[in-house]
């Protein structure tokens, strides 16, 4: 009997500690246990369905689980298939790891500081479709991988995209904080702003990489509500089709949202964002300009203007 007590409880321990008695797939079929397990360690999976029970409804998500031991240590990722109509969601992923559709198979995203993840879904599946993992794993590549895990799984309920993407195997350094450079703003030699004697201290955070988005954030511990973005989007699955304004913005660019214009490079939709939340006296007449120069340069794309 003692045997049979020992061998009980050395059997109730594995399933603490492992996933053998638990489902295979969780989410609505967006993920399985496998891969929970690969990205947030070993353990039980559950999961917590929030909305209607379909991801590919607004504002659905899902929240798998792992748990081991008999005390629980929980550890999460909320998933989530979110939509994009223009750039303003990436504006923030200037401080993120990139991973580049030209250096991973096709597969493009990103990591925010090893909490946020998304990856685009496959070719072939209708634009602007990104799968989002929120999660506080320390790893940025088995959020990455996690991310397009999930999204192949998107793409395969669609019914879209044909082969799954590979697990992402580069990813960028992400950016960090640095002075202000007012004669090459974001590291655009062409793009500046004005001195602003007495003013507050500026600092610039840029990307280290423009595939499958280019992005700079100009900000100041004086003023922690106000920011100055430049997106560039420079891979069409970023954002839903759109319609362009008939008439021409800047040179052979055309308004597609009150801060983004659209034209090609290389003869792909790229899309490029200038949005100013606060710090006026940075924004000159010319800005605009100087922005689809400097940056249709570093992304080398032809002139714009």
């Amino acid at each position: 009997m003692v045997l049979a007590a020992v061998g009980g409880g050395s059997l109730l321990l594995t399933d603490n500690l492992t996933n053998a008695f638990g489902p295979d797939v969780v989410c609505d079929g967006a993920v399985s246990a496998d891969e929970v397990n690969d990205a947030l360690g070993w353990g039980k999976v559950s999961a917590t369905m929030y909305g209607d029970g379909k991801l590919d409804t607004p504002g659905a998500s899902c929240a798998a689980m792992v748990s081991n031991g008999i005390f629980g240590n929980e550890r999460f990722a909320v998933i989530e298939l979110a939509k994009a109509g223009d750039l303003t969601g990436f504006k923030y992923d200037a401080e993120s790891q990139l991973f580049a559709a030209s250096a991973n198979g096709g597969t493009a995203g990103a990591v925010h500081k090893s909490s946020y993840g998304f990856a685009l879904l496959p070719t072939g599946c209708d634009n602007g479709q990104r799968a989002t993992v929120k999660s506080r794993s320390s790893d940025a590549r088995k959020l990455a991988g996690l991310a397009t895990a999930v999204a192949n799984r998107f793409a395969a309920q669609q019914g879209c995209g044909g082969t799954p993407l590979p697990a992402p195997r580069e990813l960028t350094a992400a950016g960090a904080d640095r002075p202000l450079n007012r004669d090459a703003v974001c590291g655009l030699p062409g793009l500046t702003m004005p001195d602003t004697p007495g003013g507050p201290v500026y600092q610039e955070t840029v990307t280290n990489a423009s595939d499958p988005l280019w992005a700079c954030r100009i900000h100041s511990d004086a003023d922690l509500r106000s920011s100055i973005t430049f997106t560039i989007g420079t891979d069409p699955r970023l954002v839903q089709p759109w319609t362009l304004d008939p008439r021409p913005a800047f040179g052979r660019a055309h308004w597609v949202g009150q801060h983004e214009v659209m034209t090609t490079c290389q003869g792909k939709p790229t899309r490029f964002r200038f949005e100013a939340d606060g710090f006026r006296d940075l924004i000159g007449n010319t800005t605009w300009e100087q922005f689809l120069t400097a940056g249709a340069k570093a992304i080398g794309c032809e002139p714009i203007l």
